[in-house]
Order: C-alpha cells, then structure tokens, then sequence
C-alpha cells in the first residue's frame, strides 16, 4: 500500500531471481561436467564459484549486500523479521551442505568485506531497520568465515543469531520503535523492555557475559 513497500518488493524479487538463476546455471554446469545433478561433488572451480556467489546473494553477504538494507527499510517490523531470520534458513543450509568443497579463499574475502561493511554501514544510521540489516551482513560475514573450517560451529552461530533477531525485532513491534528517536524515548513507557532491549542489542553486538 506504499511505494516504498513496492519498491522494496521489486528489489528484492530481482535479486532473488539472479541469485536463483545462478544457482541453476552451477547445477547444470556441474551436471555437464560431471554427469551427475547433486552438487555435493563439485570439483569444478567454476561451478563451486558461481554456488558461492549466488548464496552469498540470497544471503545478503558483502559485497552483494547492498539490496538488504534498502529493502529492509521499505517494509514493516513483521516482514523485516521473517526476512531477516526465516529467509536466511534455505540458503544457509545449502552453504552448509556444501561447505567442504567450496572456495575457502573466496568466502574468507566475502566474510571480512561483510565484516567491515556490516560494521561501518550501521556506524552513521539512525533507522533500527537499516541498524538490523547491517547487523545482519556482519553475522553473515562471520559464519562465512567459520563454515568452511567448522560447519557445525556455524550452525550454532546461526541458531544464536536467529533466537537473539527474533526478539530484537519483536521487542521493536511492541515499542513500535523504527527510528533511535523512539527508542531512546522509549523507557519512560516500559522501563523493562527497554533494559531488555539494550542488553539484546549488547547480546547482538557479542558483548561478554551475554552470548
């Protein structure tokens, strides 16, 4: 009902498309070389490249993670959570699948690019959703570089990631908070969510004691 909302709709459509198409453009490059549709045994370079490049797309890993934030901002809290942890789930689970054959210099790169983007990105920001995105392309970036020497510690950093965005974003509907404005003013409403948001945040953030 918005056109910012139509906006985002169409972005994220597009980029979803290309990474899909790519996706299949690797199986059947694989299947040409190989004789063989399942893309556990790739040996093919080429193949395994374009895999990688077309999960780090649906994923919103740097450097292809310029569609997340914009389109995170043009949707409500509802959709930002189901995009932000559901959607995450099909495209990790194929990175996981097919971690050990994977170009461990070219996911070690994308890693710290998100790294550092994820982390310079939310530097200036003052729109929670665009501060969830950026957070999202940073834990992205870390269980990227984790996943190809240790796969299961890569799920455990998932599962962390998606029960502590899970209550950030559902903390923000009950606040109705999008912007810092609203949130800092938050605590005179409900003093307890707003601590409980704040150790949230410092949770995200991998501040110890928290996870």
């Amino acid at each position: 009902h918005h056109p910012r909302a139509t906006e985002s709709a169409t972005k994220y459509f597009l980029t979803q498309a290309t990474a899909s198409a790519l996706l299949l453009f690797s199986a059947a490059m694989n299947a040409w070389m190989t004789g063989e549709w399942t893309i556990m045994n790739m040996n093919s370079y080429t193949p395994t490249t374009i895999l990688t490049i077309a999960l780090a797309i649906k994923l919103g890993i740097a450097p292809f993670h310029l569609w997340l934030p914009d389109v995170l901002q043009g949707l409500d809290m509802m959709t930002c959570l189901i995009l932000s942890t559901w959607q995450k789930l099909a495209p990790m689970a194929l990175l996981i699948l097919t971690s050990h054959q994977l170009n461990t210099n070219l996911l070690t790169l994308m890693a710290l690019a998100s790294a550092i983007t994820g982390g310079w990105g939310a530097l200036n920001q003052t729109q929670m959703r665009k501060i969830m995105a950026y957070s999202s392309i940073t834990h992205l970036g870390w269980m990227t570089l984790v996943i190809s020497f240790a796969p299961g510690l890569a799920l455990l950093n998932l599962m962390i990631y998606l029960l502590m965005t899970s209550s950030m974003f559902m903390m923000l509907m009950t606040l109705n908070a999008t912007n810092m404005n609203k949130l800092s003013i938050s605590w005179l409403k409900t003093p307890t969510l707003a601590a409980s948001m704040m150790a949230g945040l410092l949770s995200l953030g991998g501040l110890p004691p928290l996870s």
